[in-house]
């Protein structure tokens, strides 16, 4: 055996082997980290010590073959070593991050041999390309640091573009990816014909960054590439076609195979399939999801470059069956977000009502863009009298059980409120609620009822931060309300207290997202949010308050970098009240001349306020009700008229009965009244009180 045989393997590919010339310019390689566990493991390992060492004269697995007059060689050794060699001060130092960039085929003519190996003859101008060891450490490499990026994406997009920044122009010069149009979303069964559209190219490579297994840039040719003009937005696949039995046998194939280029123009078009190089330049790979194929990539490289090997093509497998499967859960994902999404728009109201003597805003802002279900909410739900039900609620939780429950309980709130229950009792009922839907069903919620006519509010708290009352000359005020315990404890008591509402100040009911945090306790947030309101009253100066919508966006820019750890409801309402020269009230006995009695005092009223023009409708209307009142009442009847930028009139009796719309017939000697209101008054309705109910009407006025 010749002495000077190497018999030692190095233990990495990037340590200088013991008789082999360290200089090799064949392109400049990048380091990467090394690959997570099992990547890359369909790859073969070529250059493996151990087993038989190969005759005189074979070809190395997988590499060049040794011509006869150089004598035995190892199958480690490298062209170019020797005296000879380049000096180590001309090689190219290797890159940090990355994979080797293979070199352009410029060395003189290839021939294959069978076994897959090559003898490369002609003049060769630079030392010979890398040992198989090498080139499989290189692709090692490389799947793990694509593979790395691409499932560093969430959303389609950001998965479609970690393929391509991946692949370009590392591993290939161009890169095409064509997904099903529209995308099944898990088990559902797709409708129609296969569709595929061109998602996104990457042709040009553009500087590429060196964050977690980047590429070295290389600069793009001098010359408009032939490749610019491949590809096709979308294209149809017809059954039993050429493109469907490639897609159909899911691994990548060189697109010089006859099944590939008859599939080529389908998916290309006849111009872009002409554009595409000869020879194995371009590999074309099936993306198949969990459950069926949804796309395709093609894989391109210039004719100046040296064309892709057998290996490539388990590369092209590997960064294939990733993309596709992180495309799959990328849409499932996008379906429950926008699923999330839905629930939490439809749990929360969609529009504030206008409500007479005050006007409302309010804001919701979720944890995070990733986790958008959670379980704060907020209400404003119109009450007789033009009072006003203003609440707003927090559900242990950010999940979509959280949610539900928040659902629940806004929905018992609404219809307690509709009985017009105390607030004390509405909370109580809310408690009693939240302990049948299951234990450790906790919340806090407050409930507080505005009065625009005695310009007062009644508060009533389940364990929720206080709100903060802003005066119209600008000083912050930190309601004293009882805390209570939150709702689901069970077997507590609720306190109601009764406080001033002045005209123009304005009421911040909000959750403990806004004012507490990791960073912060809550009453030093609450304290917080004070001066934040006083600050943003002093701009707008002590006799006008500061515009609603804009004091919201003040409220939420208080929020630091680290406060995100909740959900964010908040609602803002403005005290305007209603003037006593603006509200009319009467008690009427329940008997055969109070429709008369009613229908002067409203003209006599109407007068007063120079709106003659409504008279005529206005005593009709009011006659009709109120004649529908005495007929049941055994009490006095309530007639009240408000003038603010409608006119409404209030007709309340002790009789729970709602009254319903109905058609009379031609026989009937009644039944004609809600009929006229329902067609001559702007907006009308019926409430039920704890004492009875009360019909409504409002007309406009100029």
């Amino acid at each position: 055996m010749d002495s000077t045989r190497v018999t030692e393997q190095p233990t990495s590919f990037e340590r200088p082997q013991p008789g082999v010339d360290p200089a090799d310019p064949r392109g400049a390689f990048l380091r990467s980290p090394a690959p997570a566990a099992g990547t890359g493991a369909a790859l073969p390992a070529q250059g493996r010590s151990g087993g038989e060492p190969p005759a005189p004269g074979a070809a190395a697995p997988g590499g060049p073959a040794p011509d006869a007059a150089d004598g035995p060689a190892s199958e480690h050794s490298q062209p170019g070593a020797g005296p000879d060699a380049e000096p180590d001060a001309h090689r190219p130092r290797p890159a940090p991050d990355g994979i080797p960039v293979q070199p352009a085929d410029g060395q003189g003519r290839v021939d294959r041999v069978p076994g897959g190996a090559e003898r490369r003859t002609g003049q060769v101008t630079r030392p010979g390309r890398p040992t198989p060891m090498r080139r499989d450490g290189d692709r090692l490499r490389f799947v793990g640091a694509a593979t790395r990026r691409i499932a560093r994406g969430i959303d389609l997009d950001e998965i479609v573009m970690g393929l391509c920044r991946a692949t370009v122009p590392t591993f290939s010069d161009a890169i095409l990816v064509y997904l099903r149009d529209p995308l099944p979303v898990g088990d559902e069964r797709p409708t129609g014909p296969l569709v595929l559209r061109l998602r996104r190219t990457d042709r040009i490579p553009p500087e590429r960054d060196t964050e977690g297994g980047g590429f070295m840039p290389i600069a793009p040719p001098e010359q408009p590439s032939e490749l610019d003009s491949v590809g096709e937005e979308l294209c149809t696949v017809r059954p039993g076609s050429a493109l469907a039995e490639v897609l159909r046998g899911v691994r990548p194939v060189f697109t010089d195979a006859p099944a590939a280029r008859a599939a080529l123009p389908e998916l290309l078009g006849e111009e872009g399939a002409a554009a595409v190089p000869d020879g194995q330049r371009a590999v074309l790979a099936p993306l198949r999801g969990r459950r069926r194929v949804i796309g395709a990539a093609l894989f391109l490289r210039r004719p100046e470059r040296i064309p892709f090997e057998a290996d490539d093509l388990l590369v092209a497998a590997q960064l294939a069956t990733h993309s596709a499967l992180g495309i799959d859960k990328a849409v499932l994902y996008g379906r429950e977000a926008y699923i999330a999404d839905e629930l939490q728009r439809t749990m929360l109201p969609e529009t504030l009502p206008r409500c007479t003597g005050v006007r409302l805003a309010s804001r919701y802002l979720p944890a995070a863009e990733t986790a958008r279900v959670g379980g704060d909410w907020y209400d404003a739900i119109p009450l007789p009298g033009s009072r006003v039900a203003l609440v707003v609620g927090d559900v242990m939780g950010h999940s979509m059980t959280s949610a539900a429950i928040m659902g629940q309980l806004r929905t018992t709130a609404q219809t307690l409120a509709g009985l017009d229950l105390p607030p004390q009792e509405v909370l109580h009922h809310l408690d009693e609620q939240a302990q049948r839907l299951g234990v450790d069903r906790m919340a806090t919620c407050l409930y507080a009822v505005y009065d625009p006519v005695a310009h007062r509010i009644t508060v009533a708290n389940a364990g929720h931060p206080p709100p903060v009352l802003l005066h119209l000359g600008g000083r912050a005020e930190v309601l004293r309300v009882p805390a209570g315990a939150p709702i689901g404890v069970g077997g507590v008591d609720f306190e109601a207290v009764e406080l001033e509402a002045p005209a123009g100040a304005t009421l911040l009911l909000y959750t403990d997202g806004l004012v507490e945090s990791r960073l912060r306790d809550v009453w030093t947030g609450i304290e917080q949010l004070r001066e934040k309101l006083a600050a943003t009253a002093q701009l707008t100066g002590a006799d006008h308050p500061p515009p609603l919508e804009a004091l919201c966006d003040e409220v939420l820019d208080m929020l630091g970098p680290g406060d995100r750890d909740d959900d964010i409801a908040l609602l803002a309402a403005r005290f305007d009240g209603i003037a006593p020269s603006d509200v009319a009230y009467w008690f009427l006995e329940p008997e055969d001349a109070a429709p008369g009695r009613a229908r002067r005092l409203a003209r006599r009223q109407l007068s007063r306020w120079g709106m003659d023009e409504l008279s005529d409708s206005v005593e009709l209307l009011v006659s009709e009700v109120v004649t529908n009142a005495v007929r049941y009442a055994s009490r006095p009847v309530t007639l009240r008229l408000l003038r603010t930028d409608v006119l409404r009139c209030e007709v309340g009796d002790d009789v729970p009965q709602l009254p319903r719309l109905r058609q009379a017939r031609a026989t009937d000697e009644g039944g004609r009244g809600l009929y006229l209101v329902n067609r001559l008054a702007r907006r009308w309705g019926a409430t039920r009180l704890s004492t009875g109910k009360v019909v409504w009407f409002e007309l406009n006025h100029g």
